[in-house]
């Protein structure tokens, strides 16, 4: 699949003498710091249906340019001077070091072969590690991608998936956050991988066969850093101890046999455990997928007969497969979602039973399990979970507080469930359902020793201008005084159909908040917390609604005396960096400062970035006018203009990001610092052992946090956080 890219009186007079001493000492952390590079201007022009398009700093495209890493580096060193030394960021990386290093951070889960497998990092660990726990024993460690860290690059584990049997785990690892996966195979009664290593297997996502014997996978064919990346990719099979230069190719565009289908679009196979058949799903950057079925016998000899399931029109977006029995999860005229039953055999959408109608919760996941198929559902950004059982009945399973549910993690030869749960201030854990409907936590996450009674929690909705109610959330320190003078930090998200910013344990934000301020997180349109609808209310020509919506919740947040706009901080990562850019050349004058993560700006150029055209369907394409229109209508690095006076902006990058091309990051930041006249900085923050985030390690994650808490306590006037004159 392509990679898609979360008191009163005196403190009131303190933050308002806080603020001319914070104007005023802008000029004197700049002035202390080493002095950013001015990138130079190489203009280029294109002309896009009769449109003539100014690009200044074309060149950066081109990492091999003998500019590009001074420039970086630079820019780099730059903001090291400048961020390193402001007041506070030291205790505030303790405390961020404090929170991260006590909490255990647990990822996917799964039960085979009698054991459970699972990801975690331990506390004070600084990347996740590969678990197993046989029975009620001790759990071991498999693969400690820890042991492979040298001097400035680090290892992580992408990905991995164990055999029916639990005799093996087919796992990715990769160097520097690239995600460029090496795929090896780990023998657990040796503890020893195998001799078998598979290059350019970033999404492998490997299905096993029944008897563990060897899997499907796919494969990149495209070259690295290449717009080429993540098209053309196919479906192989390995076979345990053969060499993998032989595995046979099953599935691939224009190969006889294989169903028709385009460049962007990525080839998985994927077992029925319980069945004689295979599933080929057809995926790209969109939350709907193409499914086609064929036996495995059949496929196995090179001779599939691939019956049709569904096509993208037909908007399934999950599915499950037990015996003869194939569930569909389907959004088609239903938004929210419905589950339809087929035959495997023969599949007919047209004639498919509906066994679970559209209601009020957006339907996300399904997961089979021997008491029922388990439905992982959401009402604005909360998670609730629902057990279809064979006797066709559908309950609702209570959850013992709203959250975030994580992902579904169920066996059809066992009863229940694992699943993941959190909230802003529940720790996230790993939580059992029973047959029963019982809910208990399985303790494999153990709770921090991290007191947040001091803190609470509130949902709330701001309108928009077309009059829809958008939901956000916002987290602080009790006892707040509602005066208009917090600190403010809102973060949103809004594409992909993704929910970016459903309730998850703050943990880093801590540090923030005990400084007094307000976190908020944006349920814009363009994510999924509403279901397609709210998503399409979000894409291509309706883009502007994401960012209009943060700034109808960032107004929203003034007019209820939260903040302010002298004292509103707004973030996003990746193409979050949409909605940032967006809305701070739409609305500069709100904003005290922007953090943009790892973000998107200059979409229009997606062409040289090799996580480009696959994310045609979500943004436009510039092959025909109307693409063309919805990129340039969110492409803020083309929207920035001279002579204006812009809030502080801070962006990220990593030189490895598979995802953002760090060009996005390092032109806006040269256009930003060429065109603002307001004086306040515009930093360009660059890891050079990360990419996009996948794969970071604890310590990267607090300095960065760190940075983040610093800059922002900084510009939104925080007395502490200033820099002596």
């Amino acid at each position: 699949m392509i990679q898609s890219r979360t008191l009163a009186g005196a403190v009131r007079l303190a933050w308002s003498l806080s603020l001319p001493l914070a104007a005023t000492n802008v000029h004197a952390a700049l002035d202390e710091a080493p002095p950013a590079p001015v990138a130079k201007v190489r203009a280029v022009t294109d002309t896009y249906f009769g449109e003539t398009v100014l690009d200044r700093y074309r060149w950066m495209e081109d990492d091999q340019d003998p500019d590009w890493l001074p420039f970086l580096r630079g820019q780099n060193t730059h903001t090291r001077g400048v961020l390193s030394e402001l007041p506070g960021r030291a205790a505030l990386l303790a405390r961020i070091q404090q929170v991260s290093g006590d909490s255990v951070a647990t990822g996917q889960v799964h039960r085979n072969g009698g054991k459970l497998f699972y990801l975690q990092r331990p506390a004070g660990a600084n990347n996740f590690s590969l678990f197993v726990r046989d029975g009620k024993g001790q759990p071991r460690v498999l693969v400690d991608p820890t042991q492979l860290d040298r001097a400035g690059h680090h290892t992580s584990l992408d990905w991995w998936e164990a055999s029916p049997d639990g005799r093996h785990v087919a796992y990715g690892l990769s160097q520097d956050g690239s995600e460029d996966s090496t795929l090896h195979v780990l023998d657990l009664a040796t503890g020893r991988d195998l001799p078998e290593r598979i290059t350019d297997t970033q999404n492998a996502s490997p299905s096993w066969l029944p008897d563990g014997s060897g899997f499907f996978y796919n494969q990149l064919t495209g070259k690295v850093d290449t717009p080429e990346r993540f098209l053309d990719s196919r479906a192989r099979f390995h076979r345990l101890g053969t060499n993998p230069a032989n595995d046979p190719v099953l599935v691939a565009r224009g190969r006889a046999g294989s169903p028709v289908f385009e460049r962007i679009q990525s080839p998985t196979l994927l077992n029925s455990a319980h069945g004689p058949y295979v599933l080929l799903m057809l995926a790209d950057v969109r939350p709907e997928v193409a499914l086609f079925i064929a036996t495995r016998q059949e496929l196995l000899a090179g001779k599939p007969r691939w019956q049709p399931v569904a096509g993208f029109e037909d908007e399934v977006t999950g599915f499950n497969l037990q015996g003869d029995k194939l569930y569909l999860l389907a959004n088609h005229g239903h938004p929210r979602g419905r589950v339809l039953q087929t035959s495997a055999r023969a599949p007919d959408l047209a004639t498919a039973r509906e066994v679970v109608a559209e209601s009020s919760l957006v339907l996300q996941q399904m997961a089979r399990a021997k008491d029922g198929l388990y439905l992982k559902g959401m009402d604005g950004g909360l998670g609730r979970l629902q057990r279809l059982g064979a006797d066709g009945k559908l309950t609702q399973v209570a959850l013992p507080f709203d959250g975030t549910l994580g992902g579904l993690s169920a066996n059809a030869d066992e009863d229940g469930l694992l699943c993941g749960l959190s909230g802003w201030l529940e720790p996230a854990g790993v939580w059992a359902v029973s047959a029963r409907g019982l809910v208990t936590d399985t303790g494999l996450t153990p709770r921090p020793a991290i007191d947040t009674s001091a803190y609470t929690s509130e949902r709330r909705f701001a309108t928009a201008k077309d009059g829809t109610r958008i939901p956000y959330d916002v987290v602080y320190k009790k006892g707040l005084p509602r005066d208009g003078s917090a600190p403010t930090f809102l973060q949103a998200y809004g594409s992909y159909g993704i929910p970016g910013y459903t309730p998850s344990f703050v943990g880093r934000a801590l540090a923030l908040m005990d400084q007094g301020a307000v976190m908020g997180y944006a349920h814009v349109r363009g994510g999924g917390e509403y279901g397609r609808d709210w998503h399409r209310a979000g894409q291509l020509e309706n883009k502007p609604n994401t960012w209009r919506d943060l700034i109808a919740i960032s107004e929203d947040l003034v007019a209820q005396r939260y903040t302010s706009p002298q004292h509103l901080a707004i973030g996003g990562r990746s193409a979050g960096g949409i909605a940032m850019g967006m809305a701070l050349t739409e609305r500069p004058d709100l904003f005290a400062a922007v953090v943009s993560g790892v973000g998107w700006h200059n979409p229009l150029r997606y062409v040289a970035e090799q996580n480009g055209y696959g994310e045609e369907p979500e943004w436009g394409s510039l092959a025909d006018p109307a693409g063309y229109r919805a990129l340039k209508g969110i492409d803020s690095y083309q929207a920035v203009k001279d002579g204006v006076r812009y809030p502080a902006v801070l962006l990220t990058t990593g030189v490895t990001d598979p995802r953002v091309a760090p060009f996005h990051p390092a032109k806006m930041a040269a256009r930003l610092q060429a065109a603002s006249t307001s004086g306040k900085p515009v930093l360009l923050r660059v890891d050079f052992d990360a990419g996009h985030g996948m794969g970071s390690t604890r310590a990267q994650q607090d300095a960065e946090a760190a940075d983040t808490d610093a800059f922002i306590l900084w510009q939104t006037g925080a007395a502490a956080h200033q820099p002596k004159p």
